[in-house]
């Protein structure tokens, strides 16, 4: 396994993390499980989830904290805050106040006394990011939590961390998690320009794009029964989409010559780009685990990653 630094930070992180959006939802809880020991048995170290994961919310946390509960000291843990807890006025966002109140909540149903990585959310508007670092690193003092990032910040907003961060003598984000894959290559713009030049890692959710680079969406044809776009009445056969399916046709096709699937191709291309630490993947069974795993043994050329280029530009945006 390829360890790598998450930034510039010390700890050391796989090319691969395991997601747990679906614990406790999609995937029932024994399931889960197995898939955190399975993952941490080939060799991945880091279990990334959030408080607002799965019905009711924290039961995802309450999922990945049992199945870590024998090996905690083995795995890079992972969550998140920002998203509504409730339904009182500072039940959400990234002030001090919820802060305080949910890392404290994610420690009890994690089972933990510390949280490796917490991660903003989402940027909060309403609260200035003095008062969110300044908070940050007061857990971080009390050994709380070990290191803090972000998810979903633009480029001027990681900037403005960082700057905040420096001038009151605070440690920095180490790692922005934003959406990034071969459908969606906007990032490329501005934040991971900004992310190389100040050596935060880049962990991409959504690695596969919502599944359009597994293969099970085609051209003319109704969404699978258990896919994420079963009864929304999509029109797969219209012209829509038509750019996304030109592309997805084009990078099966590269991924065939290479005897790989689809999806170990697109993990290949981002695990390709510099900057990014490790791409965030959330299978939902043994067998896509396993898959999702393959792409750590395929190496991009550089004629490969120009024809990718061609098919999908870069800072492109595909529909779906």
């Amino acid at each position: 396994m390829d360890y790598r630094n998450l930034g510039r930070a010390g700890v050391k992180v796989s090319p691969l993390w395991l997601g747990t959006a679906y614990f406790g939802t999609r995937i029932p809880e024994d399931s889960a499980i197995a898939l955190v020991h399975a993952a941490l048995d080939a060799g991945l170290n880091v279990v990334d989830t959030a408080n607002v994961y799965s019905q009711p919310k924290g039961y995802s946390e309450e999922i990945v904290g049992r199945a870590i509960h024998d090996r905690r000291d083995r795995v890079v843990l992972a969550t998140k805050v920002y998203n509504t807890m409730g339904d009182g006025p500072n039940d959400r966002g990234n002030s001090r106040y919820h802060i305080m109140e949910q890392v404290h909540a994610s420690l009890r149903r994690l089972n933990t006394d510390r949280i490796d990585l917490y991660q903003l959310h989402r940027p909060d508007p309403d609260v200035p990011i003095e008062e969110t670092l300044c908070t940050l690193e007061d857990l971080r003092r009390q050994g709380k939590i070990l290191y803090f990032g972000t998810s979903k910040f633009a480029g001027w907003q990681l900037c403005e961390a960082l700057w905040t961060s420096d001038r009151l003598g605070l440690a920095p984000i180490v790692s922005e998690q934003p959406e990034y894959s071969l459908v969606d290559r906007s990032i490329e713009a501005e934040v991971l320009p900004l992310t190389r030049k100040y050596g935060i890692g880049v962990v991409p959710f959504s690695p596969l794009g919502g599944g359009w680079l597994t293969g099970k969406y085609r051209r003319g044809e109704t969404a699978p029964a258990d896919s994420r776009f079963a009864g929304r009445g999509m029109d797969f056969a219209g012209d829509v989409y038509a750019p996304t399916f030109d592309a997805l046709e084009g990078l099966e096709a590269m991924a065939a010559a290479r005897g790989v699937t689809l999806s170990q191709f697109a993990l290949a291309w981002l695990l390709a780009q510099p900057g990014v630490t490790a791409p965030i993947v959330g299978p939902r069974t043994l067998a896509q685990l396993q898959d999702n795993l393959g792409a750590l043994d395929v190496s991009l050329t550089e004629e490969e990653c120009a024809a990718i280029d061609e098919i999908v530009p870069p800072a492109a945006e595909l529909p779906g």
